[in-house]
C-alpha cells in the first residue's frame, strides 16, 4: 500500500451557521488519481479547500486531518506543496504578465511578481520545464489575459504544479472551455497521471474523468454516499439517483458520457 498523501477521519464542516460536511472519511494515496463527483452545492468545493487546510473542521476527539503525514502546517508552506486549480483567476494582476511568469508566481502563491519576490536562477529553470511538461513552451511570452481560457487553464495547471509536483487538487477545470479545449486539458491530465501524479479532480462533468482515474467517490448533501471503482459508480442507475434526474451513459474508449 501507498502511503496515504491525505488522510480525513470524521471531517465535519461549518460555514457560517450552516453545516456543510459530514462525518467525511477519506484517504488519498501518493500517486492515486480521483475522481470526486456530485450535483452543485452538495460540498465538493468545501472539501477542497478543507483538504488545503482553507476551513478547519469542527473540534472533535475523533477528527483528524493530515497532509503528507502531518497535521499541522504554515499554510504558506502548505501552498507550495498542494497545486490547486480552481475556476477562477487568482488575482487580476496576473492577467498583465506573461504565461512564463504567471507559472512563476506558483513559487510565491501571489497573483503576480511583486518587487520584494526574489527569483533564483533555480526557479527559472524549474519554470522553465514544466511548461514543457504542459505542452506550453510557446506561451511563455504570451500575456495571460490574452489568451484562451483553455490555454489559461494550462497555465494555472503549470503555477499548480511549478512549487512541488506532489498532487494537483482541480476543481471543475473544464468550466468555460471549448470542446476542443476540454480535450487539450483532458489530453495533459493523461499525461500527468501516467506521469504518477496525485489526482484530485472535483467535477460535475462525466466526460472530465480519465481512464486512469479508477476510483471514484460520490458527494451529496454535504455526505461522501459512495467510494468505489468506477465501472461501479459510473452508471446510469447510480448516477441518476445521485442527481434526482433520469441520465442515460454510454461508454468509448475508457471514457464516459451522460445526457
Amino acid at each position: 500500500m501507498k502511503a496515504p498523501l491525505i488522510e480525513l477521519q470524521h471531517v465535519n464542516v461549518v460555514r457560517g451557521n450552516r453545516p456543510v460536511l459530514h462525518d467525511i472519511n477519506l484517504s488519498v494515496a501518493t500517486g492515486e488519481q480521483i475522481a470526486l463527483l456530485g450535483p452543485n452545492g452538495c460540498g465538493k468545493s468545501t472539501l477542497l479547500k478543507t483538504m488545503t487546510c482553507e476551513l478547519y473542521p469542527l473540534a472533535s476527539t475523533e477528527t483528524r486531518v493530515s497532509i503528507f503525514g502531518r497535521e499541522r502546517w504554515d499554510l504558506t508552506e502548505l501552498k507550495k506543496r498542494l497545486g490547486v486549480v480552481q475556476n477562477e483567476i487568482p488575482g487580476k494582476p496576473m492577467l498583465k504578465i506573461t504565461g512564463r511568469d504567471a507559472v512563476l508566481t506558483g513559487f510565491f502563491s501571489s497573483s503576480t511578481l511583486w518587487p520584494n519576490l526574489l527569483v533564483t536562477p533555480e526557479m527559472q529553470t524549474r519554470t522553465d520545464q514544466v511548461l514543457e511538461q504542459i505542452g506550453a513552451g510557446d506561451l511563455r511570452e504570451h500575456v495571460f489575459g490574452e489568451m484562451s481560457a483553455g490555454q489559461q487553464r494550462r497555465i494555472l495547471i503549470g503555477r499548480a504544479l511549478v512549487a512541488s509536483s506532489a498532487c494537483l487538487l482541480l476543481d471543475e477545470p473544464s468550466n468555460a472551455l471549448d470542446l476542443a479545449a476540454q480535450r487539450e486539458l483532458r489530453d495533459l491530465l493523461i499525461k500527468l497521471a501516467e506521469e504518477q501524479t496525485t489526482i484530485v479532480h472535483i467535477t460535475h462533468h462525466i466526460a472530465d474523468i480519465i481512464p486512469a482515474m479508477k476510483r471514484v467517490l460520490l458527494m451529496r448533501d454535504g455526505r461522501i454516499v459512495a467510494d468505489g471503482a468506477r465501472e461501479d459508480l459510473l452508471t446510469a442507475r447510480v448516477l441518476s439517483e445521485l442527481f434526482e434526474t433520469e441520465v442515460q451513459m454510454t461508454e468509448h474508449n475508457g471514457f464516459y458520457n451522460a445526457w
